[in-house]
């Protein structure tokens, strides 16, 4: 989650987000699709000069604004993608187009979530290369852990953590809303919300946690992607968190996420799917 990020997955904002009705995508208005093209472009441009290859997921998915945000329907092994089953309904289908990208790309498709289990990416965190940590919540249930845990057996060990209800079904709180990892022991996140159980097994592994100003929660704070070792990309709008970390040691670089990030509740890791690190 935190080595030098080589080859990740992108998708340009298209025009079906620019066409997304606000209340049924959960948007705060409808996207200003000019300003948000730049807004990406700014942000891959960001990618490339830290030293990762960007693949263009430009597979044609009439009626999925979200689909920008090609972190959550896949997770990334060591033995290829696995495919999940996106908990927002609005949202399926983007799985199969993104598996597509991805085998075209070279990365191998391992194993695909089926039947009643549900998952995003978001809720999904490796603590290690042997530890995978799983939210259950309104996005992913026990059957996919479940899956999970078939799918990657033996070789990795699986925990699940119940995420609180906060605000609710209609929003999304995912695992990684509250935590991003940047290093072997060092995280940014929001301890208040983290699972008594979660927060315990960071502590054990002797994590230390920067800690986000509930003030920044709702501007993504916690939404760091790691571009290597303290090294992070994360919104313009958040200082305090900013100079937290820059106190622990990270370099900072920043992006203007207005319309594909703060507008539509998805920050720089949503907007990555990172392949291969090292």
């Amino acid at each position: 989650m935190y080595m030098p990020l080589r080859r990740v997955v992108v998708r340009r904002p298209d025009a079906g987000f620019g066409a997304a009705d606000p209340a049924r995508w959960h948007y705060r208005h409808r996207p200003d699709l000019a300003a948000a093209t730049a807004e990406h472009d700014a942000f891959v441009a960001t990618l490339r000069e830290a030293g990762a290859e960007t693949i263009a997921h430009a597979a044609a998915l009439a009626d999925h604004a979200d689909a920008i945000y090609v972190h959550d329907p896949v997770l990334i092994s060591d033995r290829g993608a696995i495919l999940l089953r996106m908990g927002k309904p609005l949202r399926r289908g983007e799985e199969e187009a993104l598996g597509a990208t991805l085998e075209a790309a070279g990365v191998p498709i391992h194993a695909r979530l089926t039947g009643d289990a549900l998952a995003e990416s978001g809720d999904i965190l490796w603590l290690d290369p042997e530890t995978l940590a799983v939210g259950l919540g309104f996005r992913t249930n026990a059957e996919a852990v479940r899956q999970l845990r078939q799918a990657l057996s033996p070789a990795v060990n699986v925990l699940s953590y119940d995420l609180p209800y906060h605000t609710g079904p209609s929003a999304c709180l995912h695992l990684m809303s509250f935590v991003s990892l940047l290093d072997e022991r060092l995280a940014v996140g929001f301890p208040r919300l983290m699972p008594t159980p979660f927060y315990q097994e960071l502590m054990r592994r002797g994590f230390t946690i920067v800690d986000v100003p509930e003030q920044e929660y709702d501007s993504m704070g916690c939404n760091v992607l790691a571009l290597g070792p303290r090294d992070c990309l994360m919104l313009d709008v958040n200082p305090v968190t900013k100079s937290r970390l820059e106190a622990a040691g990270c370099r900072v670089r920043t992006y203007r996420g207005a319309e594909i990030s703060l507008n539509c509740e998805g920050g720089p890791t949503c907007l990555t799917r990172p392949v291969l690190r090292g």
